[in-house]
């Protein structure tokens, strides 16, 4: 939710009068990494979040919105977006955009027990809701991607970081060989705390479905599990937390003996994953230019120590 499309009030009143919307401030959101987002803020005090789709076309961010709407009406917290003229979906500076309204909230920094479990009660109504869902994405960020994306990034990484990626890729190819019945369904694919709103230990909030693909469970669940039961700087996970979240998870859908074995190397699989993705992203940023203090860059090296200490637990 960096800034990367700079917009004036002006232009924000003009886009957003087909809606009914009397805009009287635009603030910008930092805190992602992908996509331009503002709070706009109106005359009768309601506030909304627009968004400027960076690297979707028309079809692609129009995608989601029947998912949205689909897991509003099966009663997860998610902001569906507002239409006009039968869609939700329309153009602003070339782009992309819709608006929605900003759900209220705080991120959970760090997160509590409590807020953990009801995480993972929602991400796992959110799978079995998705699981029959008629949709096919034009572009999947699914483990086949993320094996390309590696390959790309290995050539600029140095001889230990190089190693220990060729050591989680060939634990990943071994255990998941013996252990193959890992569901799969659509999942959020970026369900961190900074993608929850809660209010106390209340959900009130999941936010940006922008990474939604069709890929294993498993893999959803390690990526919350790691960031929610993680108490940062300490990137060791706190085990107690980590206990409380499968269970709440398991209440809604109990996972397959497979993936309760493969648990551990996915938790690693996913904190690799991202060290990937942030080192894709300042590359990029580097090549194209782009700096300052509305550019938000997440550390590749938190991830990269994270995908280390969970390694210690995984035998293949």
């Amino acid at each position: 939710m960096s800034v990367y499309t700079t917009l004036t009030l002006k232009e924000v009143q003009d886009f957003t009068a087909p809606y009914g919307l009397n805009v009287a401030d635009l603030i910008p959101i930092q805190g992602g990494i992908q996509n331009t987002n503002y709070f706009i803020v109106c005359e009768n005090g309601l506030q909304y979040v627009l968004t400027i789709f960076e690297e979707m076309d028309e079809q692609g961010a129009g995608e989601l919105v029947p998912v949205l709407e689909h897991l509003g009406q099966a009663g997860l917290a998610v902001p569906v977006p507002l239409s006009y003229q039968g869609k939700a979906i329309h153009t602003l500076k070339g782009k992309p955009a819709q608006i929605a309204p900003r759900m209220q909230g705080e991120h959970p920094m760090p997160a509590s027990l409590a807020q953990a479990q009801a995480i993972a009660v929602a991400q796992a109504k959110m799978h079995v809701a998705l699981q029959d869902f008629p949709l096919e994405r034009a572009f999947y960020r699914d483990h086949a991607y993320w094996r390309q994306v590696s390959r790309e990034v290995k050539p600029s990484l140095n001889d230990a970081d190089a190693m220990l990626l060729n050591n989680l890729l060939g634990v990943y190819d071994a255990l998941t060989a013996m252990y193959p019945n890992r569901p799969k369904g659509f999942i959020h694919s970026d369900l961190f705390r900074d993608n929850t709103l809660f209010d106390g230990d209340e959900l009130k909030g999941i936010l940006d479905f922008y990474e939604l693909n069709k890929d294993e469970w498993l893999f959803d669940i390690a990526i919350t599990l790691n960031d929610f039961c993680t108490e940062y700087p300490n990137i060791t996970l706190n085990e107690d937390k980590a206990v409380a979240f499968l269970n709440a998870y398991e209440s809604v859908r109990p996972l397959t003996a497979d993936e309760k074995a493969c648990l551990e190397l996915y938790l690693a699989m996913a904190a690799g994953r991202f060290w990937m993705m942030r080192l894709q992203v300042a590359q990029k940023n580097a090549a194209e230019g782009r700096t300052g203090g509305d550019i938000l860059q997440k550390n590749p090296a938190e991830m990269r120590d994270m995908l280390i200490e969970r390694l210690k637990f995984v035998t293949a």
